[in-house]
């Protein structure tokens, strides 16, 4: 088959469409210059030069032509794939991930406020201070009705005792000690009960229940500082909560004037006062509910001491609570139960001295 000169060129159709000419060519068999450059594309974007990777400019560019390149402010639109969750960061040995540029969630206000230079102390608030309050009342009305009926809110503030104690260490949860603790407390209350309310039988359980948190952590595959720490937390949780028990051993008289002067004295701890005038206003409202009460009561005037010792105690167990920017559970714990606890002592030894 020869070839015809005279013919223009074209290219065969293969599913016997009429044929086509190639852009920037015509039927004619010439070529238009112009139709060429109607059909080629044009690179109008920012571009680099091969040999030294400058960037060389160029005119702006066509929305409608101009091809987009990794440089370009307009983002290419399509499916994008699913995200997958982010990953945990990993913690070290503290228990805490590291910082990020972002903020890191776990890290604590206590870390914060060392970084910023501020003491980690928090007060209760009102809310613990309330319960408190509302707690100390129970044992105030519970023990004028009688041993058995001060029994009730004594056992809730024994295992708040304890649990809060952990708690308030960074121990949680620590299921057997404070299982220990709060049996303790009871082992206590019921030796009580059986010796005729004999101060005796509280030291007598301190001591065994120490033995029996030493023999815990004997056993405990924990390494030694873990051990030391779990025995150190465990025994002063147990002695807190037994030693609470004092309310059962005092008198009748000086629980009642020692819980309402520790209810007065959190209350007005509470008060948005500067610290030096809170505590003073706090142990002048506890002198004064002690001579209230003492009034109804056989104490007399001599509740007002009585009412201040209790107030001091709590006073400490208050601030004990407020240390290291405990959590909002430790609040309702530890910050609940020690200025209660702390000042059991108190009450049975003034009581004993003063009735």
């Amino acid at each position: 088959m020869t070839n015809q000169p005279n013919q223009p060129n074209q290219h065969y159709d293969p599913y016997g469409q009429q044929p086509q000419a190639w852009p920037g060519q015509g039927y004619q068999g010439y070529e238009d210059p112009h139709a060429a450059q109607q059909y080629t594309q044009q690179w109008q974007g920012q571009t680099w030069e091969t040999q030294n990777h400058r960037a060389v400019s160029a005119q702006a560019p066509d929305p409608e032509t101009a091809i987009l390149t990794p440089q370009s402010p307009r983002p290419l639109q399509g499916p994008r794939p699913p995200q997958e969750p982010a990953a945990p960061a990993a913690t070290d040995a503290t228990g805490y991930g590291p910082a990020t540029v972002g903020g890191n969630a776990r890290v604590t206000d206590a870390q914060r406020a060392r970084a910023e230079g501020r003491s980690p102390i928090i007060e209760p608030g009102m809310q613990p201070t309330a319960l408190t309050a509302l707690l100390g009342l129970l044992l105030a009305g519970a023990a004028a009705v009688g041993t058995y009926a001060l029994l009730v809110p004594l056992v809730i503030l024994q295992a708040v005792t304890a649990a809060g104690w952990f708690r308030l260490n960074g121990m949680w949860p620590a299921r057997q000690g404070i299982a220990l603790g709060f049996a303790g407390a009871l082992a206590a209350d019921a030796a009580l009960l059986v010796s005729g309310r004999s101060p005796s039988a509280i030291l007598g359980t301190i001591g065994v229940w120490v033995l029996l948190a030493l023999v815990l952590q004997l056993r405990s595959h924990a390494d030694p500082d873990e051990r030391m720490y779990g025995l150190m937390a465990t025994v002063a949780a147990s002695a807190l909560a037994i030693v609470a028990g004092g309310y059962l051993a005092a008198a009748a008289d000086a629980v009642t004037v020692g819980a309402v002067a520790v209810a007065v004295a959190v209350l007005a701890r509470a008060l948005p006062l500067p610290t030096p005038a809170s505590v003073v206003v706090s142990l002048i409202a506890a002198a004064g509910a002690g001579i209230a009460i003492g009034s109804v009561t056989d104490l007399g005037t001599s509740g007002a001491l009585l009412g201040a010792g209790a107030a001091v105690c709590a006073l400490i167990g208050h601030r004990v609570a407020s240390y290291d920017y405990p959590s909002r559970f430790v609040h309702f714990t530890a910050g609940v139960a020690l200025p209660l606890a702390a000042a059991a002592p108190a009450v049975y030894v003034l009581g004993r001295a003063l009735a």
